[in-house]
This record gives structure tokens, sequence and C-alpha cells, in this order.
């Protein structure tokens, strides 16, 4: 049978901070190995014109792994690795902020939060995708045509740096940064309040013997999902100004619409949602168990699994 559950959330304050840390990190890292392909598909098919080299998701999977092998999923990961910090940052510009804002409402304070967080994250952020999404393009295949990438992964990484600071200098690794701002603080910012409505949602439905993880499960991806559909639009442009340098916000995205019609605004989003689904899910599952394994101690018997 079904109750109305106290959905409580663990706060800054509750958790043993040395735990949090070393736990996160250790999980970070296995997340961003398991979604890295569908972000390398999802930028091919946000950059390419009309269906240049791929049909869609399936058959950018198909031809990355016919004409570059598996290793063709993982170019530039050496250098997202580094993203890791600007997780560890997120998180904490999150937490603090919720823990600033206590006196007002869950919903505003992991909107606000959200939000915050993403602004920290993407100043250290966009460099590591500047590079990264270059290299993602590095190999890619139409036909039998490539765009060739020699050389050890360190070379054509130390190369792509280079040659982004000799012609742009200092300023071109912050390409499409004002971009990625207006796509990842809104999706932040939507996100978390989205995770907690849906999970305290699904606790006043569910009966008492469903586990809190499982709703959050649920409520990850769910969240995920709603998110990367209402700011989509604006991720294609960012990824746009990142990899081919466009002149403006304005002017790629008026290109886009005249080029492709407002089919252009849902480009790569399926593979957006088979990026944002397992990765929502790992997140907040991840996450849920992090922050319930950094229990201080005292209030490990004051929280549902």
């Amino acid at each position: 049978m079904a109750t109305d559950r106290d959905a409580k959330i663990i706060e800054w304050d509750d958790m043993d901070k040395k735990k949090f840390y070393g736990f996160g990190v250790m999980i970070s890292m296995g997340i961003r190995g398991m979604i890295y392909p569908t972000m390398l598909i999802k930028t091919r098919l946000q950059v390419q014109k009309h269906d240049t080299y791929y049909k869609g998701t399936w058959d950018a999977l198909k031809k990355i792994i016919r004409y570059e092998g598996v290793r063709g999923l993982y170019r530039g990961f050496i250098v997202n690795v580094f993203t890791i910090f600007s997780g560890q940052c997120y998180i904490t510009t999150y937490e603090l902020t919720r823990k600033r804002l206590s006196h007002m409402n869950n919903t505003t304070r992991s909107f606000i939060a959200g939000g915050c967080a993403s602004l920290v994250a993407q100043s250290i952020t966009v460099p590591c995708d500047v590079v990264s999404q270059l290299l993602m393009m590095q190999g890619q295949t139409h036909g039998e045509a490539k765009i060739l990438a020699d050389g050890s992964a360190m070379k054509r990484t130390t190369g792509v740096i280079r040659t982004i600071w000799i012609q742009e200098g200092a300023l071109g690794f912050y390409r499409g940064y004002l971009a990625s701002l207006m796509t990842y603080i809104p999706n932040s910012a939507l996100w978390w309040p989205f995770y907690h409505f849906y999970w305290q949602q699904l606790a006043k439905i569910t009966p008492d013997g469903v586990p809190f993880i499982v709703l959050q499960a649920i409520a990850g991806p769910a969240a995920g999902i709603s998110a990367a559909t209402l700011t989509n639009p604006m991720d294609i442009v960012r990824t746009r100004l990142q990899v081919t340098g466009g002149k403006s916000i304005v002017t790629t995205f008026i290109h886009l619409i005249k080029e492709e019609g407002v089919y252009g605004m849902t480009k790569g989003l399926t593979a957006r949602y088979l990026s944002a689904v397992p990765t929502s899910f790992m997140l907040c599952v991840s996450y849920e168990i992090i922050k319930r394994i950094s229990l201080k101690s005292d209030l490990v018997e004051t929280r549902q699994w």
C-alpha cells in the first residue's frame, strides 16, 4: 500500500567529506568511460550538415566501428578524463549552494544550485571539450574516404592543442564558451528540480517496500530526458561553434534553421538520450549510494535506502 513517505535528501553537512570525494572520483571515471562513445557519436551527428557522413545514431555507430574500430569510439578520451576535476567542483558547488540557500524551498534551491554548479564546471570543462571534440572528428569516414588522424593519441592531442594556440591563442580554448553556458546552465538547473520532483512523486504513489534507490534510479533518467529535450537546440549550436568556429550563437542558429529547418533542432537528440539516460541513471544511483556510505555514523539510521 502506498503512503506519503518522507523522501528526505542527504545534505552537505550530513556527510564525511573524505569518503565522499574518494568514492566520487573512482565512480566518475567509470561513468565517463561507459558513456563517452555516445558523446562522440552525438558530436559527429550535430556537426555534420544534413546526412553527409551518417544517417543516424545507429548508422554512425556501425560505420565508426567498421572503419575505425572500437578505439574510434574513444577518440579524445584522454583529454576528457581531465573533466573529472570539474565534476568534483560541480558537485561541491551544488551542495554548498544548496546549503547556503537552506531558507528556500527545495525546487528553488535545486534550480539555483544546479545553475551555479554548471557555471563553475563549464569554466574548467570548455577547454577540454574544445580539444576532445576536435579529436572526436578525426578519423571520420565518408564511404571509404577518411579524415586522417596519424600518430599516437598523445601526438594527435598535442597537435590539436598547438594548432588552437597558434591560430587563436588562449581564447581559442574557450570557443563556444557562452553557448556552453547557455546549454549546460539551463540543463543542470532543470535536471535537479526534475529529479527531486519525479523522485518525491514516485515516493508518494509506490508501496512502502520499494526502496528509495529504485525510485531515484527511475527519476534520474526521466529528469535527463526532460532536460535534454528542452536544451538540445542550444547544444547543437554549442557543438558547431566549438568544432567549426562559427561567428556567433545567433548566426549559427540562423544557418542551422535555413539549412535544415526545424528538424535541425532535433539533430543528435537520440544520441543525446542514449547518453543522458544511462548517465542520469548512473549519476543519481552512484551519487545517492556515495552519499549514503559517506553519511556520518550518527546519521546512518536516519535515512532510508
